[in-house]
């Protein structure tokens, strides 16, 4: 058996699959004009199996994605193909799931206002006055600086998506004692506690939440999923946190949402367009928080992504079952 890939790896890595691969021969190609002519005869390929190296594969059965997102690596006469693909899924979930309770605590705790407060050397507690300090006599009543902030323990959070990183996210609702929601298509299971509607009630679970994190996969279906009106199906007092693909969300929309006060504010890790175009309004809106699609950075993350391509690798060459097996004809 024979394994190809392209484009080529640090020759650190390149040892531990050679020794995870064994009796497959491995070959780790220079280039495209290499990769095309040695994956005729390969039966496995780590990388990206473009249109040019498809057509040159003639006994090909497996192609292990180096990434988890499917929409710029599958096209037509791969999904047609009966080429198995895996992907790295999984392997961030925890780690987004933290940058996503990054933004919930931001806003409930006006995190965002106070840093920017802080910048100008301003200080105000939100809901009294310039330099008024909250009094000391003990929390008898309750004060307008008390609702200007959000206690998780009484909100609901909504899932769109309940994959890995979904299921993450549920979890750490959870222990903070949020009601938690989610929305997915297949998806049987979820942590205890955690309801799962189907997309056509997504505007159901939408009027009910206080957080929303989109966590799904860009598919044809969820392609611009959060236009104008779906946005308006949330809480005016409700935020949008989107850590799974930007074309999800319809930038105009949502920054129209935004100024028109729709909803109250939006954590975005991934945008329509990357990066937000100098300029935009979103760079000065005081309730939306940007960070350049940062969620999945953790020195964890390198190792997880070579064990699962070595998992992988060992259950190819002893027949078994693949891990992270792809159903390619739900991206194109």
């Amino acid at each position: 058996m024979k394994l190809v890939i392209s484009p080529p790896i640090s020759d650190e890595r390149l040892a531990k699959i050679v020794a995870a691969a064994q009796p497959m021969h491995v070959v780790n190609a220079a280039n495209d004009d290499i990769a095309a002519a040695e994956i005729a005869d390969a039966d496995a390929l780590f990388g990206y199996l473009t249109p040019r190296l498809l057509l040159a594969a003639k006994r090909l059965r497996w192609a292990q994605s180096p990434t988890a997102s499917m929409e710029k690596y599958l096209y037509p006469d791969l999904v047609a193909s009966p080429v198995i693909v895996t992907n790295m899924r999984g392997i961030f979930s925890d780690v987004i799931a933290d940058h996503v309770f990054g933004y919930i605590i931001c806003f409930a705790k006006n995190f965002h206002v106070y840093l920017r407060q802080q910048m100008r050397g301003e200080w105000r507690m939100l809901g009294r006055d310039a330099g008024e300090l909250p009094g000391y006599g003990g929390p008898g009543e309750v004060h307008p600086s008390d609702c200007a902030a959000i206690t998780l323990g009484d909100c609901t959070l909504g899932i769109v998506g309940l994959g890995g990183i979904g299921i993450a996210v549920a979890e750490r609702g959870l222990a903070f004692g949020m009601r938690v929601l989610s929305v997915d298509p297949r998806a049987e299971d979820a942590p205890v506690g955690c309801a799962i509607y189907r997309p056509s009630h997504l505007a159901e679970m939408l009027g009910q939440c206080d957080f929303v994190v989109i966590a799904a996969p860009h598919t044809p279906e969820t392609y611009k999923l959060f236009n104008r009106e779906c946005i308006r199906q949330m809480k005016k007092n409700a935020y949008l946190i989107n850590v799974g693909r930007g074309v999800i969300v319809d930038l105009a929309d949502l920054t129209a949402a935004l100024q028109a006060g729709e909803i109250a504010g939006a954590g975005l890790d991934v945008l329509e367009t990357e990066p937000l175009p100098a300029g935009h309004p979103m760079w000065n809106m005081e309730n939306v928080i940007l960070t350049p699609h940062c969620a999945a950075a953790s020195p964890r993350v390198p190792e997880r992504h070579l064990e699962t391509l070595l998992a992988n690798l060992r259950r190819f060459v002893k027949g078994e079952r693949l891990l992270n097996v792809v159903d390619k004809r739900m991206w194109c």
